[in-house]
């Protein structure tokens, strides 16, 4: 059995452990993980498929009675079946958290406003939804803190609808309510976003990270001879195409707990602002910036970057640190 999220193939013993078809069944579509003892832990939906899920349902709801559910289309390519509530271009969509405690946006409802147009689809966000205080690399101030991956799975939802009801046009509003006061238990201010919480997902899914998990991790980490830790999907998407011989686990934000139990050839690879924080935490004392991303277009960037590399290895001699881009080019290899 395979996981259809991460690439991930179960080892056979941890399926037989497994007794229950339902569980089973939930992990051969992605919208479960395995653990090594058989326990299965639910995924959740990030607040991008959430959004895109009440989008879908206003817009339907332009011509169809009676919604009580969508289908959504992941950026992982899973299709998602997702409750939610419409009447006459309304939608409205919880967030579910699946099995992980600590997701502080659980329970968000999620809402949209559609209305028809001409032949063009309009898209904008509203109340709860945080904007970028300041210009960054990819954003500019002004701007909704809408990830791009998201914002694809959105127009994806709404172009749907639009087939499915023949409707040529709309503009669809997404908003939040509750949108401030979570985000005060997020860390939008310090990376420059304020006025509500972020719309992202870079699958759809939500990890459901535990300690079990977290253990289940370290034990396939421990195992293998070559192994290539990375901080999340994309570095992980990379990680395979780069070393196709190494065994490849999401470590995410646990790299501290999981790498000291590591004996073989190790090597950490990711986007850039993860992995150097974890080899080098005060990499932003100093600068004058306050996210990595921001501080990657100065032009102290690249040798600070190296110092790190120094620093960490003379500690840690046989561990590799590879940095990728978005696009998977490779900005920093420590060997």
């Amino acid at each position: 059995m395979q996981d259809p999220v991460s690439g991930f193939t179960y080892p056979e013993e941890w399926v037989l452990l497994c007794r229950d078809e339902q569980s089973r069944f939930l992990v051969s579509k992605g919208l479960a993980v395995l653990a090594s003892d058989g326990t299965v832990r639910k995924r959740g939906f990030t607040t991008g498929s959430t959004a895109a899920a009440a989008a879908k349902a206003a817009v339907l709801s332009l011509t169809k009675n009676c919604i009580t559910e969508v289908s959504i289309l992941t950026p992982a390519g899973i299709r998602i079946h997702v409750p939610v509530t419409a009447d006459r271009g309304t939608g409205e969509c919880v967030k579910y958290s699946g099995d992980y405690p600590g997701d502080v946006t659980a329970g968000m409802t999620f809402s949209a406003e559609a209305v028809p147009s001409d032949s063009t689809i309009s898209l904008h966000f509203g109340e709860g939804i945080g904007r970028w205080v300041r210009d960054t690399p990819r954003y500019m101030t002004g701007d909704p803190a809408v990830s791009p991956l998201a914002r694809d799975e959105i127009l994806n939802a709404v172009r749907e609808a639009m087939e499915e009801t023949g409707i040529r046009g709309v503009t669809t509003r997404i908003f939040a309510r509750q949108g401030v006061e979570v985000a005060e238990k997020t860390l939008n201010k310090m990376v420059g976003v304020e006025g509500g919480i972020s719309i992202l997902g870079t699958t759809g899914l939500v990890e459901p990270w535990d300690d079990h998990l977290e253990q289940a991790a370290c034990e396939r980490a421990v195992l293998a001879d070559k192994v290539v830790l990375t901080t999340g999907r994309i570095g992980m998407r990379y990680a395979r195409m780069l070393f196709p011989e190494h065994e490849v686990i999401l470590a995410g934000s646990r790299l501290g707990t999981i790498i000291p139990h590591l004996k073989g050839e190790v090597i950490i690879c990711g986007l850039p602002a993860l992995v150097l924080k974890y080899i080098n935490p005060v990499i932003l004392e100093g600068t004058g910036f306050s996210t990595v991303e921001e501080f990657m277009t100065s032009d102290v960037f690249s040798s600070a970057m190296h110092t790190s590399f120094q620093n960490y290895k003379r500690e840690h001699p046989d561990t590799r640190i590879v940095i990728v881009n978005r696009e998977g080019i490779v900005i920093g290899d420590s060997s």
